[in-house]
Protein backbone atom coordinates (compact mmCIF):
# COMPACT_ATOMS: atom_id res chain seq x y z
CA UNK A 1 0.00 0.00 0.00
CA UNK A 2 2.90 2.40 0.85
CA UNK A 3 6.42 2.71 -0.72
CA UNK A 4 9.05 3.62 2.12
CA UNK A 5 9.41 6.96 3.32
CA UNK A 6 12.59 8.66 2.04
CA UNK A 7 14.52 10.54 4.49
CA UNK A 8 14.41 13.59 4.18
CA UNK A 9 17.38 15.93 5.58
CA UNK A 10 20.92 16.48 4.55
CA UNK A 11 23.35 14.76 3.00
CA UNK A 12 20.63 12.71 1.98
CA UNK A 13 18.86 15.33 0.18
CA UNK A 14 20.26 18.06 -1.20
CA UNK A 15 17.80 20.23 -1.82
CA UNK A 16 14.14 19.81 0.83
CA UNK A 17 10.87 20.70 -1.06
CA UNK A 18 7.60 21.15 0.77
CA UNK A 19 6.36 18.83 -1.87
CA UNK A 20 9.06 16.35 -0.53
CA UNK A 21 7.81 16.61 3.12
CA UNK A 22 4.18 16.68 2.27
CA UNK A 23 4.35 13.89 0.50
CA UNK A 24 6.39 11.88 3.76
CA UNK A 25 3.60 13.46 5.30
CA UNK A 26 0.63 11.87 3.08
CA UNK A 27 2.52 8.59 2.75
CA UNK A 28 2.65 8.28 6.69
CA UNK A 29 -0.74 9.13 7.10
CA UNK A 30 -1.89 6.65 4.59
CA UNK A 31 -0.15 3.97 6.24
CA UNK A 32 -1.49 4.39 9.97
CA UNK A 33 -4.83 5.09 8.27
CA UNK A 34 -5.20 2.36 6.31
CA UNK A 35 -6.91 4.35 3.72
CA UNK A 36 -4.82 5.21 0.67
CA UNK A 37 -7.47 8.11 -0.23
CA UNK A 38 -10.30 8.50 2.67
CA UNK A 39 -13.98 8.60 2.40
CA UNK A 40 -15.77 11.78 2.20
CA UNK A 41 -17.08 11.69 5.37
CA UNK A 42 -13.20 11.01 6.39
CA UNK A 43 -11.17 13.66 4.33
CA UNK A 44 -10.84 16.31 6.75
CA UNK A 45 -9.29 14.84 9.16
CA UNK A 46 -7.09 12.85 7.27
CA UNK A 47 -6.15 16.08 5.54
CA UNK A 48 -5.49 17.92 8.51
CA UNK A 49 -3.84 14.85 9.65
CA UNK A 50 -1.62 14.83 6.99
CA UNK A 51 -1.25 19.00 7.33
CA UNK A 52 0.13 18.46 11.55
CA UNK A 53 2.51 15.42 10.33
CA UNK A 54 4.14 18.08 7.67
CA UNK A 55 4.59 20.59 10.34
CA UNK A 56 5.95 18.39 12.74
CA UNK A 57 8.34 16.91 10.04
CA UNK A 58 9.46 20.54 8.86
CA UNK A 59 10.23 21.31 12.37
CA UNK A 60 12.10 18.90 13.12
CA UNK A 61 14.32 18.85 10.02
CA UNK A 62 14.73 23.00 10.77
CA UNK A 63 15.43 21.67 14.50
CA UNK A 64 18.02 19.30 13.97
CA UNK A 65 21.95 19.80 14.21
CA UNK A 66 23.90 18.34 11.35
CA UNK A 67 27.13 18.53 12.32
CA UNK A 68 30.03 17.84 9.32
CA UNK A 69 31.55 14.21 9.50
CA UNK A 70 35.34 14.50 9.68
CA UNK A 71 37.41 13.97 6.20
CA UNK A 72 39.58 11.07 6.93
CA UNK A 73 43.34 12.51 6.52
CA UNK A 74 45.67 10.80 5.70
CA UNK A 75 48.81 10.20 8.17
CA UNK A 76 52.26 11.39 6.73
CA UNK A 77 54.36 8.85 7.15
Amino acid sequence: MCRSIKTLRAPYVDELTEDDVRAAALQYVRKVSGFRSPAQHNAEAFDRAVDTIATATRDLLDGLEIRAQRATQPRAG
